[in-house]
């Protein structure tokens, strides 16, 4: 066997190896990037809508005694001194409890990028008076997951 023959076995040898882990590689991101998304969140029967699009308009009361009124609704709850509009940033969402503290009940949750208004803040920071923007129900939730709206 020659020079030229040898040298012709050790590269193609190293081409071939060199293609399968290219290719290897290439179909590891592959599989990772598809394995690393997150499924669809599902939907039940009687889950509310998330988004205010979807909802249908509420009716307005109408009251009878007053023939000069066409919207009797209440008017929102004035804002404490401090308070300011905001996101949920945990991508996971928040717990909505009905004190501030771990073992406090759950009263609900808010999802991911949902709008909330900060209220106020525990003594020792660790938790946030929050409520919930389209339903107006108020909750604790740990601190630092709210980013503030940037107006």
């Amino acid at each position: 066997m020659s020079w030229s023959g040898l040298l012709k076995v050790f590269t193609g040898l190293f081409l071939a190896i060199a293609l399968l882990a290219g290719g290897g590689f290439v179909a590891a991101q592959f599989f990772i990037a598809k394995l690393s998304t997150p499924p669809p969140r599902p939907a039940f029967p009687n889950d509310k809508p998330s988004s205010p699009t979807k909802t249908a308009a509420k009716p307005k009361a109408v009251s009878t005694n007053q023939p000069d009124a066409v919207d009797a609704s209440p008017s929102p709850k004035p804002l404490p001194s401090g308070a300011y509009e905001g996101r949920v940033s945990q991508s996971i969402g928040l717990i909505l409890r009905d004190a501030p503290g771990r073992e406090s009940g759950q009263i609900g949750g808010i999802e991911y990028n949902d709008k909330v208004t900060v209220l106020e803040t525990s003594s020792d920071g660790d938790w946030q008076k929050v409520r919930l923007q389209p339903s107006d129900r108020e909750g604790w939730v740990k601190a630092g997951n709210i980013e503030k709206n940037s107006q």
